[in-house]
């Protein structure tokens, strides 16, 4: 019998090896967190983004409304109407700075 091991035993473990494992693992776990959905950022600025939306339309179709009524019992036509809705717009643009502003929880 020989002292050689035969090829079809397991070769002993190599130091180069062991190094290698660990940067493969190390680089599949940063790839992960790379690739990790933002879920929690996404759906804020989501929110964000539908709030200031619903202030700049609110701002302007409740401005429109107010000067149309303001029109038709005032009988200025279009006074009203181009007063409440310049004042409807800076009521929008007042709430989305203040909602810019706004910190961050």
């Amino acid at each position: 019998m020989s002292d050689e091991k035969s090829a079809r035993e397991p070769i002993g473990e190599d130091a180069r090896i062991d190094a290698l494992d660990e940067r493969l693992k190390a680089a599949r776990e940063r790839e992960e967190e790379r690739n990790r959905p933002r879920g929690q950022a996404a759906d804020a600025n989501y929110r964000m983004g539908n709030k200031v939306l619903a202030e700049l339309l609110g701002g302007l179709l409740g401005g429109a409304v107010l000067g149309l009524v303001i029109d038709y019992f005032a009988g200025t036509s279009p006074w009203g109407l181009l007063v409440m809705l310049f004042l409807g717009i800076g009521v929008a643009f007042r709430n989305i700075i203040r909602i810019s502003n706004r910190r961050q929880d």
